[in-house]
């Protein structure tokens, strides 16, 4: 396990360390005002110098590794963390994965702002990280960093693990729509998106309301061990 681990470390360094080289590689032959803002149909909408265009990226994904990475040492909570440290393990890969696609395509519509799919590749990706993300949320335990974090979650376990095993299925399913829409057009899938996760995150704030009225222990969900069922 802690081999394997060191290999997941090391692809998501790769990923920030390429994109870094692919930052020094392009800079001289751009010139320097270039695209830094893409709306829902793809089209440019904003430009601004190479440092923007090039290293912001780059930088918040050094800025999100080490705050992903560091975040469990200081979390009341972070006894819970060797519970799910494989699906913690995957969701910050993934994320750092999407940043390196993200970056990618954003470096391919530098070269050809034209006609370039820009939309459609960003948010069939989103598409996929939604479902990845769903299928790894029944696994998160309690904490206070990630997952479903409502004042009912985090003060009810019963109600952090109902919540989260919905909270899987509103995830999976946007992302699902939002990846069929996205072969179609840009628009269509930044439609799509909104008009599930925005109602599923309501629900979900709700529900987990429900659950926790009905709770008769309400033990904080940080302060039970992994080895506690609801």
């Amino acid at each position: 396990m802690r081999r394997r681990t060191i290999v997941w470390e090391g692809i998501q360094l790769g990923i920030i360390a390429a994109m870094f080289v692919a930052a020094a590689i392009r800079w001289p032959s751009l010139p320097e005002r270039i695209p830094v803002h893409w709306d829902v149909s793809g089209q440019v909408d904003g430009y601004g110098g190479k440092f923007a265009g090039l290293l912001l990226l780059p930088m918040v994904a050094v800025g999100l590794y080490l705050l992903l990475r560091f975040i469990p040492r200081i979390d009341p909570a972070r006894a819970n963390y060797e519970s799910f440290a494989g699906t913690y393990l995957l969701i910050r890969v993934v994320l750092m994965v999407y940043l390196g696609y993200f970056y990618l395509v954003m470096n391919l519509a530098l070269g050809e702002p034209e006609g370039f799919p820009f939309d459609q590749l960003v948010y069939g990706a989103v598409a996929v990280l939604f479902i990845v993300l769903g299928a790894a949320m029944g696994k998160i335990r309690p904490n206070w960093f990630a997952g479903v974090r409502t004042p009912w979650t985090l003060s009810s376990k019963l109600s952090w693990v109902k919540t989260h095993r919905i909270a899987g299925w509103v995830f999976i399913a946007s992302g699902a729509v939002t990846g069929i829409a996205a072969v179609f057009s840009g628009p269509a899938a930044f439609v799509v998106m909104m008009a599930t996760i925005l109602p599923g995150t309501a629900f979900l704030f709700v529900y987990s309301y429900w659950v926790w009225r009905d709770d008769p222990d309400r033990v904080a969900a940080q302060d039970t061990t992994p080895a506690e069922s609801p």
